[in-house]
């Protein structure tokens, strides 16, 4: 990793999940990271599509990567395939999580079995 990439993921590191107390890189969303010279690009995704801040995290990371010395341009795209999960948290962004009691295991569990951790019992009854 040359100094800076480094440089742009601790100002990508900067900005956080307005719901989570993680940064939007350990939870990943950075999705790719091109530099050519001092020119980056930023293709990132959000948790959902109906995320409250869509408008805003795409401008906070335009704005602190803009911010780097060396960045002479800067371009910030969302994607949204493929679509945010659990797996794609860093290992420390797990961790943080999971310091929280969230229990991460179960829910990568989840996602690797396409379940939602809900059943339906479609031959019971209501009353």
């Amino acid at each position: 990793m040359n100094n800076l990439q480094e440089l742009v993921i601790a100002a990508i590191k900067t900005i956080r999940d307005p719901e989570l107390p993680i940064n939007i890189y350990d939870l990943g969303l950075i999705r790719k990271l091109d530099i050519d010279g001092g020119e980056i690009h930023v293709s990132m995704t959000l948790t959902t599509p109906n995320c409250p801040v869509a408008d805003m995290m795409p401008t906070q990371v335009f704005e602190a990567v803009s911010m780097v010395d060396g960045v002479t341009n800067v371009k910030v795209e969302l994607c949204w395939e493929p679509a945010w999960s659990v797996a794609d948290l860093t290992k420390r962004g797990k961790s943080v999580l999971e310091l929280m009691d969230i229990d991460i295991n179960h829910m990568l569990a989840q996602h690797e079995n396409k379940t939602t951790g809900v059943t339906v019992d479609k031959n019971k009854k209501s009353d």
